[in-house]
C-alpha cells in the first residue's frame, strides 16, 4: 500500500532514479574523442541518444525493482525503494516502465537504427540479467559492464563515429571496475549475509573482489595511457599532449578505491563519484585539460 506521506508522482520520480542518468554520459564519449563536437547534427543526435538511454535505463530500473522487490525488502537501504516499500504498486511500476521504454526506443529510432538497436540489446540484456544472469558469479559483473559499453557504442558506432580500439578497451575496463566496486560495497553493507539478499553476493569474497578491482584499475590506466599515445589519436586531435591527462585518471581511481575501503561507499557509483570533492576536482580537471588540448 502506498505511503500516504509520499505522492505517487514523487514516488515514480524516485523509481526512475534520475541520479543514475549520469551513467548515460558515456554516450558522449564518441563526440568528445571523435573530435566531432563541432558537427551540429551529431551533437543533436548525441543529446537525443542520451535522453533515449535515460528513459530506457529508468524503465529497466523499474522492471528490476519489480523483480527484486522481495529481496530488496531484506536490504538495509534497498528496502526503501518505491516498489519494495509499497510506495508504488507493481501494476503502476509496470505501466510506468512500459511508457518509458516505448518513449526511449522511439527516440532512439528517430536518431537512427544503430542507436535503437543498442537500446533494444540493452533492455534485452537487462531482462536476461534479471531472469538469472545476476546470480552467476563474475558473469553478473560482465552484464553490468555490457550495459555501459552499449552506451559507448550508441554514441560512436550508432552515430557513425568510428571508435578507437584502445578507447573501447578502456571503457570496458572502467565499466568492469565500477561493477566490481559496487559488488564490494554490497557485500560489506550486508556484513557477510549477502546470500540472503542475493545468492551471488555470498559467492564473492572481499579478497577476490579486491584483486579484481586492482586488476581492472591497472588496466584502465594502461589502456587509457596507450590510447592517448596512439598514432590515430594524435592524428585525430593533432596533439601528443593528451598523455598529460593520465594523472587525473589515476588520482580519481585511487581516491575512489580509498573511499570505498575506508568510508564504506561504492554501492552507488552515481552518487559516490559526484559527492567526493577530490574525485569531482579530478574529473573537472581532466575534462578542462582534455577540452583545451583537443580543441
Amino acid at each position: 500500500m502506498r505511503d500516504a506521506a509520499e505522492s505517487l508522482p514523487l514516488a515514480l520520480w524516485r523509481l526512475a532514479r534520475p541520479h543514475q542518468w549520469v551513467k548515460n554520459l558515456f554516450v558522449f564519449v564518441g563526440l568528445l574523442f571523435g573530435h566531432a563536437w563541432h558537427d551540429t547534427a551529431l551533437l543533436h543526435a548525441s543529446v537525443a541518444a542520451f535522453v533515449a538511454f535515460c528513459l530506457a535505463s529508468s524503465a529497466v530500473y523499474a522492471i528490476n525493482d519489480i523483480a527484486d522487490r522481495e529481496q530488496d525488502r531484506l536490504h538495509p537501504v534497498k528496502r526503501l525503494r518505491p516498489v519494495a516499500s509499497g510506495a508504488v504498486s507493481v501494476r503502476a511500476a509496470g505501466g510506468f516502465a512500459s511508457a518509458l521504454l516505448v518513449a526511449g526506443i522511439g527516440i532512439g529510432q528517430w536518431v537512427g537504427g544503430g542507436v535503437a538497436l543498442c537500446l533494444i540489446v540493452y533492455v534485452a540484456l537487462n531482462v536476461v540479467y534479471s531472469l538469472g544472469a545476476k546470480q552467476v558469479v563474475v558473469l553478473d559483473v560482465f552484464f553490468v559492464a555490457a550495459g555501459f559499453m552499449l552506451r559507448i557504442l550508441a554514441g560512436t558506432v550508432g552515430l557513425g563515429i568510428p571508435p578507437s580500439d584502445w578507447l573501447l578497451l578502456c571503457g570496458l575496463m572502467a565499466t568492469l571496475f565500477l561493477a566490481l566496486v559496487k559488488r564490494r560495497a554490497e557485500t560489506d553493507a550486508l556484513a557477510g549475509d549477502g546470500s540472503e539478499h542475493r545468492a551471488v553476493l555470498g559467492t564473492y569474497s572481499p579478497v577476490v573482489l579486491d584483486n579484481l578491482i586492482s586488476i581492472t584499475a591497472a588496466c584502465i590506466i594502461l589502456s587509457y595511457s596507450l590510447y592517448t599515445m596512439s598514432p590515430d589519436t594524435v592524428k585525430i586531435h593533432g596533439s601528443e599532449r593528451l598523455i598529460y591527462t593520465v594523472p587525473f585518471v589515476a588520482y580519481a581511481l585511487f581516491r575512489y578505491i580509498v573511499i570505498c575501503h575506508d568510508q564504506g561507499r561504492g554501492g552507488d557509483p552515481s552518487r559516490d563519484l559526484l559527492r567526493d570533492p577530490h574525485i569531482l576536482a579530478a574529473g573537472i580537471g581532466w575534462l578542462l585539460l582534455t577540452l583545451w588540448i583537443v580543441a
